[in-house]
């Protein structure tokens, strides 16, 4: 378990680096693709939010949501990631809402930073954000010591 710090320009970086950005994108809808099919369906994907228990928890506190209600929101999710109203997301369709997604949270978190707690082998994608700052991060300052050895 670890704790990291983000703000919107960590998230914002996360998104601008295509080939990171592409890559976990892509992981994670290759884990939502439980038939691997290519496509992700209205049920693979409302699994995948059952799992992430955004709307049934509020700030961790189990709320009384109706099942029909549940669907309804569940169904108009699914709805903006199939901006093609084909039935199905593809990867395209994915890859596009959720750059939407972290681009909204990025303007959300501006530049107040957040802690977030997280599992070692939690594989989201604020926590790929958070790595590959940290990443660049150590990488600027080995090359500063590498240089400054060198004088």
């Amino acid at each position: 378990m670890g704790v990291v710090i983000i703000d919107g320009s960590t998230v914002k970086d996360f998104v601008s680096d295509e080939a990171q950005f592409k890559k976990s994108v892509d992981d994670q809808f290759a884990a939502l693709d439980l038939n691997s099919d290519g496509v992700l369906s209205r049920s693979e994907l409302r699994k995948a939010f059952e799992s992430l228990r955004l709307i049934e928890a509020h700030f961790g506190i189990d709320v009384a949501t109706p099942p029909e209600q549940l669907t309804q929101l569940y169904d108009s999710i699914f709805d903006k990631f199939d901006s093609d109203q084909s039935g199905t997301v593809d990867l395209e369709e994915f890859r596009e809402e959720m750059k939407k997604i972290m681009l909204a949270i990025a303007d959300g978190l501006g530049s107040s930073p957040i802690q977030m707690v997280l599992e070692d082998d939690d594989q989201n994608l604020l926590k790929k954000a958070a790595d590959l700052e940290t990443a660049k991060a150590s990488h600027s300052i080995s090359s500063a010591g590498t240089g400054a050895a060198g004088l």
